[in-house]
């Protein structure tokens, strides 16, 4: 025994296909796959601009504290024990470089480690994008006759 449905046709005879649709259910689920990539792909770019925004700002203040540091370098022993005696703590910024200087404070701290040998430590503080605190140090010593001198010499 054979089967036949009647195929649906038009009021002019002619047949027509039958109509298909989504359900809500399909079109539920595909919303919520679609919003999801959307937040997921927001949310990776911010944490992507933030992490940038802090790799800059972390370059910029290395570069003003070791323009800073060279310039401590270039100072005699006796420049550097007066720095120390003064107590001055902030270190006056190169605003060569524009409006980036303006956003960081950098501070200075010298102590004696031994009669000939001091430390210098400059530490830079900023603020991100997000308004979280940054810091940044950077460490050096300085030798009475020169750190060759201190290194190679038997004290």
């Amino acid at each position: 025994m054979k089967l036949s449905f009647p195929v649906p046709t038009s009021a002019a005879g002619t047949h027509r296909a039958p109509a298909a649709a989504f359900t809500i259910a399909e079109v539920l689920v595909a919303s919520t796959v679609l919003l999801l990539g959307i937040v997921t792909a927001i949310t990776s770019l911010q944490r992507g601009l933030q992490a940038s925004d802090t790799a800059r700002h972390l370059s910029m203040a290395t570069q003003l504290m070791q323009s800073e540091m060279e310039r401590l370098r270039l100072k005699s022993w006796s420049q550097i024990e007066e720095l120390q005696g003064a107590g001055d703590t902030t270190v006056p910024l190169d605003r060569s470089a524009g409006d980036a200087g303006a956003r960081f404070a950098c501070t200075r701290s010298i102590t004696n480690l031994k009669e000939d040998m001091k430390e210098i430590t400059l530490t830079a503080e900023w603020r991100g994008y997000d308004g979280r605190p940054h810091t940044a140090r950077l460490v050096t010593r300085y030798g009475h006759n020169g750190l060759n001198d201190y290194i190679s010499t038997v004290h």
